[in-house]
Order: C-alpha cells, then sequence, then structure tokens
C-alpha cells in the first residue's frame, strides 16, 4: 500500500501532470514537493533567494512560476531567480 502512495505522489508532481493541471504558477508547496524537498524547507530556500526556480512575490503571496519549475524538473539545472552567479552583465 505504501507504494502505491509513492506512485501516486509521484504521478502528481510529473512534468506531464505539472503542465496539465498547473496554470502560470504554483505554490511553493507544491514546487517543493516536485523537487523533492518539504515545505519549510522551500520557504526556507525562497527567504534566501535560493529556491531553484523562478518565485514571485505578489504582495503576502509566494508564487513559482510554472515553466521555470518544468525546466528545472528537465534539465536538473536550478534557476535562481535570474540572479545566478557570474551571469550577471555590467551596467
Amino acid at each position: 500500500m505504501h507504494g502505491q502512495t509513492n506512485e501516486v505522489q509521484g504521478t502528481r508532481y510529473s512534468p506531464t501532470h505539472i503542465r496539465a493541471t498547473w496554470d502560470g504558477t504554483g505554490s511553493v508547496q507544491d514546487a517543493s514537493r516536485a523537487l523533492g524537498f518539504s515545505r519549510a524547507k522551500g520557504y526556507d530556500l525562497v527567504r534566501r533567494g535560493e529556491f531553484p526556480c523562478r518565485v514571485l512575490r505578489i504582495g503576502r503571496t509566494t508564487r513559482v512560476v510554472t515553466a521555470s519549475l518544468l525546466r528545472v524538473l528537465e534539465s536538473g539545472e536550478p534557476e535562481y531567480n535570474g540572479a545566478r552567479a557570474g551571469h550577471c552583465t555590467p551596467s
């Protein structure tokens, strides 16, 4: 029975399921689970600016950009909110 729960959980956060069911943004909790860590860890990473996907703060709400999450899941490369070290251009 436990294995079945993991299969359902894994399917829920697969790129195919996310594409079919999520809008332009998703919750930090769901994105964290898709990436394999807890809600608390996800919010900690958001607070530090180190969440592996692009994050939008709208008022008091924090949302994860679905397209960014999908790129991270498929490539394994983080997108630290557009602020990757060494990729800044001088002004």
